[in-house]
This record gives C-alpha cells, sequence and structure tokens, in this order.
C-alpha cells in the first residue's frame, strides 16, 4: 500500500510505539522526515535517533523514545497533524499558532527549510504548518 501522507504515516508510528509502551520505532526516512526528528530531539521530546542505511535497502529513522521515569508516561502528550494533503494550513510569521501556550512546538516548512515556530517567528518567515507537539 503506497502512503500518501508520510509525515501523517511519521507521526502515527510514534503515537502506536508509545501507546504499546514501545522504546524503539523504526521508519521509513526522507529528508523533510529526518528534519522533524532533529527538531523533536532538540526540543527534549525523544532521546535518540540514528539515521540507518544498509546496503541494498531504504533509509531508515530509528528514534528511541523517551519516557517519564517516575510514572512510565510519554514525553509526548499530543502529536498532531496541522496541514495535511487535502488541507494545507500555512501562516504568516506573526500569525504562527502557540501551541500549549507556547509550551508546545509548532514544526513549520518554510522558506528557509523546517523549523520550530519560535525559530520561524524569531527569523520573520511563515509558512506551512506541518504538526503540532506538546
Amino acid at each position: 500500500m503506497a502512503v500518501t501522507d508520510s509525515i501523517g504515516d511519521y507521526l502515527t508510528r510514534i503515537r502506536n510505539a508509545q501507546a504499546a509502551g514501545h522504546r524503539m520505532v523504526e521508519i521509513p526516512a526522507s529528508n523533510v522526515k529526518k528534519r522533524i526528528t532533529e527538531i523533536l530531539y532538540d526540543s527534549g521530546y525523544i532521546l535518540k535517533y540514528k539515521f540507518d542505511k544498509k546496503e541494498g535497502e531504504f533509509e531508515k529513522i530509528l528514534i528511541a523514545l523517551k519516557y517519564d521515569p517516575a510514572t512510565r508516561q510519554p514525553i509526548i502528550q499530543k502529536l498532531e497533524r496541522a496541514s495535511r494533503p487535502g488541507l494545507r494550513k500555512y501562516s504568516a510569521a506573526e500569525d504562527l499558532p502557540r501551541v500549549g501556550s507556547g509550551l508546545g512546538v509548532a514544526i513549520v516548512s518554510t522558506n528557509k527549510g523546517i523549523m520550530t515556530d519560535k525559530q520561524a517567528r524569531k527569523e520573520h518567515v511563515g509558512g506551512e504548518v506541518l504538526c503540532y507537539i506538546f
């Protein structure tokens, strides 16, 4: 089956792995998904990640999920797709959404690359709001 929304598939794989209590999740790689993974890591939502390329295979992203040591609850409470293939959501720099009163992160695809909403505001660039993480 061909996946039409690769970012939606990426987010769903992480959501499902957390719901099942898995420590690792394996996702087919793309440049957009690699950048989203780096943002998740830099924001402290995942433990670590690795881009894995074996001879004759497609590249994969291996993500070590992060859980609260005391409650064993996933660090990522909400992972939500904003812009979809059927309904794109664009936003100017001033109008970028604040996720969880500024505690969460919106990932935005801009003409300067994929970045968080905070970085986009600082650089005064708008773009397509890909997803929200809280």
